[in-house]
């Protein structure tokens, strides 16, 4: 069976964690930062857990990962 290739813009995006569930970043965060509190711009540095219903998917766009 040939090789699957990997979605260029899901490697961008995506990671999966030790346990195999896809990681993402937060968004709103590349500019009109100053209305934004600092704590609110310091949460969305973190990375957090892609939701349930779109894992599938995720997983497709990047095997080998």
């Amino acid at each position: 069976m040939p090789k699957i290739k990997t979605h260029s813009g899901a490697k961008k995006r995506f990671k999966l964690s030790k346990n195999g569930k896809p990681m993402r970043g937060h968004a709103y965060k590349s500019h009109i930062l100053n209305k934004k509190t600092t704590k609110r711009k310091r949460n969305l540095r973190k990375t957090t857990v892609a939701d349930v219903t779109n894992v599938k998917q995720i997983k497709k766009l990047i095997p080998y990962k």
